[in-house]
């Protein structure tokens, strides 16, 4: 995911990456040092970053993993005396120029030995370069875009499916359970919008679907050059590729505008009640949402499951949310790599590269290219002002 499109592009991540040089790969790490022999508990602190946005008009779909992370390192220092864990945080605000900055900061400054993050696609594609020269570990709870992967990267890592999984599932729940003959597809321009989108758009075109495209910009807050087309094409379906901030808005000018009958879809950016508080609960009601997340809900039956969602809302007040879950097993992969004995970047990278974890979210494993190997989209709707689970999207029905 990425709420903004990049300023200053990939030049300024590889001159930034350029500048840290040896001094980064060879000073970077924690202040522990793994036990003779290089297994067992080490002793000292091990600092792992956490980075997105956390302040900006977004930071609904980065705190849950943020938190997940957090409760994770919370449980395992409570039972290691000897060698704790602290998380370090870099509030982004979703800015690839100012990810880079604080990604500098981790590695010279700080000296993390991984880093879950950064939350969005934009972002991480600056960022990306700097902790690959730096080789330092990473693992993205969020960060969808399909390219990601295609870069060669052996310390980056994604907890997820990407956008080449989740554009076609949702668009098969599209075309499928929700029979649509005549779909408007939309984006926000940004990194992580644009290529969903196109991916939905191509997908839907494939099950004979006719789709009419457009884009807007989430930074403005009139959408009616986008609204009105919408309104002429009577679709009976609109996908939105882009962010709950912006989604919302949208949502409610179609509405205000008398588009009522046509479904409203969207992906893992508009997972978040930002959706229904832009829209307006009547707006909202009925707005279906893909996410390539699992969202454990009060009623969960699975004991591992219900174990994290009762100590999510006892230490946050709150159900878990967006990511939470995968924030939650991304940390989780840590924390079995310092209990291996792991605490230097290069160590912790060798055994993610290995792990076979029963997560809470999926079982994680990564192929070669920092992928993970599980691929299920799941389906939520707005149902009397709630997000609520429809079930896996190859499954899910319409009531």
């Amino acid at each position: 995911m990425r709420p903004r499109t990049a300023r200053l592009g990939g030049l300024l991540a590889a001159g930034l990456a350029l500048s840290l040089g040896l001094a980064a790969c060879s000073d970077g790490g924690s202040s522990a040092e793994p036990s003779e022999g290089g297994s067992g508990a080490a002793s000292g602190t091990v600092k792992i970053g956490f980075m997105g946005d956390l302040t900006g008009p977004n930071s609904g779909i980065v705190i849950p993993p943020k938190n997940g992370a957090k409760l994770v390192f919370d449980e395992y220092n409570k039972t290691n005396p000897a060698t704790k864990i602290e998380l370090v945080e870099y509030d982004s605000q979703g800015d690839g120029s100012k990810a880079v900055g604080l990604a500098q900061q981790a590695i010279k400054n700080d000296k993390v030995a991984a880093m879950i993050g950064p939350a969005f696609s934009g972002e991480s594609a600056q960022v990306g370069p700097v902790l690959e020269e730096a080789q330092l570990p990473s693992i993205t709870a969020s960060a969808t875009n399909t390219k990601l992967a295609q870069n060669g990267w052996k310390y980056w890592h994604r907890i997820l499916p990407n956008d080449s999984v989740q554009g076609p599932g949702i668009a098969d729940f599209i075309a499928g359970a929700a029979a649509s003959k005549n779909a408007f597809v939309i984006d926000d321009k940004s990194d992580y919008g644009k290529p969903l989108a196109d991916a939905v758009k191509g997908q839907l075109e494939t099950k004979g679907v006719k789709v009419t495209t457009d884009s807007l910009d989430p930074q403005e807050s009139d959408f009616s050059s986008v609204v009105n087309k919408v309104a002429a094409t009577k679709p009976d379906s609109i996908f939105f590729g882009g962010y709950y901030a912006a989604a919302g808005n949208l949502l409610k000018q179609l509405r205000d505008k008398g588009v009522k009958d046509a479904k409203f879809f969207s992906a893992d950016g508009s997972l978040d009640k930002g959706l229904i508080d832009g829209a307006g609960a009547p707006n909202a009601e009925g707005a279906l949402v893909g996410c390539p997340c699992y969202i454990a809900t009060a009623d969960v039956t699975d004991e591992k499951v219900k174990k994290f969602a009762d100590a999510y809302k006892a230490a946050y007040s709150a159900d878990p949310a967006i990511y939470a879950a995968e924030g939650y097993d991304a940390a989780s992969v840590i924390v079995e790599a310092v209990k291996a004995g792991n605490t230097t970047p290069e160590k912790i990278n060798e055994f993610i590269k290995t792990v076979d974890l029963a997560g809470v979210s999926k079982q994680v494993k990564f192929g070669a290219n920092g992928e993970v190997e599980a691929k299920d989209i799941y389906m939520y709707q707005v149902k009397n002002g709630a997000i609520t689970l429809l079930g896996k999207a190859s499954e899910a029905k319409l009531g």
